[in-house]
């Protein structure tokens, strides 16, 4: 999930895995403009990303929303990614389930079922109708949940049966403590496989561009790559290969179902979220993305900033920490996350820090993000409390775009 700015509802994490908290995390003052008139900021710069051709360096983050009822995308949804589409956007979705034991939400959106394909597909169309982009994420949350998420009440599965510390908000609003998952067996890791290819091959049906696999913040796949979370002793625990087998033999799988050029991933090495920290952060990412590289085409890797950790309670993150090893790395598209605002973006892309850069909380309050960053106008303030509300239109739909007088007004000053 992406907590829409990190912050767990205990259970809701929409990670917006983009922004980390200010002094005041109520209140969003605009960014002083940083460049001079009539300079072009580099966020707003087009780019080339495989097939894509981009109109500005800014994605719209995947975002946790808690609004599809049912495991169902609701009418809401099409206004909700329209209003933030426009020509030349890439835009991800809210991680979206791909199998029934997937789920340790309320109310989030699957894509394993036909049911699922055709409550998305308007939603597909009218984001494209924008002429935008439009990526699905592909979810399993692994242990990051409760038997009443499950399908007859059966516990969660993971790496290891480890369970998460702490207590999870649960559907009727009572709380109860992680359960110990059932570790898979090594058996059962085709059928695991097979559920990402389904998904992908659904979101495909459904319309959308592309997929990327959740492979962040504690959630199934991240449990395999995390010394905390793994303690197998089969071909999938272990050595740094054993490791990132699953997430490897994943990415394969859904490169072969959809093709390289329609697949990223998301990865986060620093977060501690959900007790999913590792000893060897450098080491093992940077063997996964050495690993990826060999797989030719692969669109994109998108990575969580190391200051996230702060957002999850996992304190904050060392100096050395840093996603440049594994920008060095790889020789793609590369995405970062993680507390950016208009200043911090511009920074990045200047500095190659990142390729396109990736927007959650703000974008969510602002519909209109990239032109407000152009015009450098105020931001509207987001309100926390409804990130992950089942409401279809209070802090989903309502938030204000730039009224047409004011941007009269900021396009003269520049």
């Amino acid at each position: 999930m992406t907590v829409a700015n990190g912050q767990p509802l205990k259970q809701p994490e929409a990670v917006t895995a983009t922004q980390e908290p200010s002094k005041d995390d109520s209140k969003v003052a605009a960014d002083a403009p940083e460049h001079s008139h009539g300079d072009t900021q580099p966020l707003l710069t087009p780019y080339k990303m495989g097939p894509f051709d981009l109109t500005t360096r800014m994605v719209y983050a995947p975002l946790t929303r808690c609004r599809a009822l049912g495991t169902v995308p609701q009418p809401a949804a099409v206004e909700y990614y329209s209003q933030r589409a426009f020509k030349g956007a890439f835009l991800l979705t809210e991680g979206t389930v791909i199998s029934p034991h997937g789920h340790g939400y309320p109310n989030t959106p699957g894509i394993n079922e036909e049911r699922h394909v055709e409550a998305w597909k308007p939603i597909v169309q009218a984001v494209h109708e924008k002429g935008a982009n439009f990526f699905m994420q592909l979810w399993h949350v692994g242990r990051v949940s409760h038997a009443v998420y499950q399908p007859d009440d059966q516990g969660p599965v993971a790496a290891s049966a480890i369970a998460i510390s702490g207590e999870q908000d649960l559907p009727d609003g009572s709380k109860a403590p992680y359960p110990v998952p059932r570790e898979l067996k090594t058996e059962e890791m085709p059928d695991l496989v097979q559920q990402y290819v389904v998904g992908a091959r659904h979101a495909m049906a459904a319309g959308f561009d592309g997929v990327e696999i959740h492979g962040a913040h504690g959630y199934l796949l991240e449990g395999f790559l995390k010394t905390q979370t793994n303690k197998r002793t089969d071909q999938y625990g272990g050595s740094l290969e054993n490791r990132a087998r699953l997430v490897l033999e994943v990415v394969d799988a859904v490169i072969a179902e959809v093709g390289p050029d329609r697949v990223g991933i998301r990865l986060s090495p620093f977060t501690k979220f959900m007790d999913s920290a590792t000893d060897d952060p450098f080491e093992i990412y940077t063997y996964l993305v050495e690993q990826l590289n060999k797989r030719e085409g692969l669109l994109y890797v998108h990575f969580v900033e190391p200051r996230i950790n702060e957002m999850f309670g996992g304190g904050l993150a060392k100096d050395s920490d840093s996603l440049k090893p594994f920008r060095d790395a790889w020789n793609r598209t590369f995405l970062a996350a993680g507390g950016f605002d208009r200043e911090k973006g511009n920074e990045a892309i200047r500095t190659g820090h990142s390729d396109l850069v990736v927007y959650g909380r703000h974008w969510i309050a602002n519909p209109d993000l990239p032109e407000r960053f152009r015009l450098g106008a105020d931001l509207n303030k987001y309100d926390r409390s409804t990130f992950y509300s089942p409401d279809q239109k209070v802090g989903y739909t309502d938030y204000p775009f730039l009224d047409e007088k004011t941007k009269k007004e900021l396009e003269a000053k520049l």
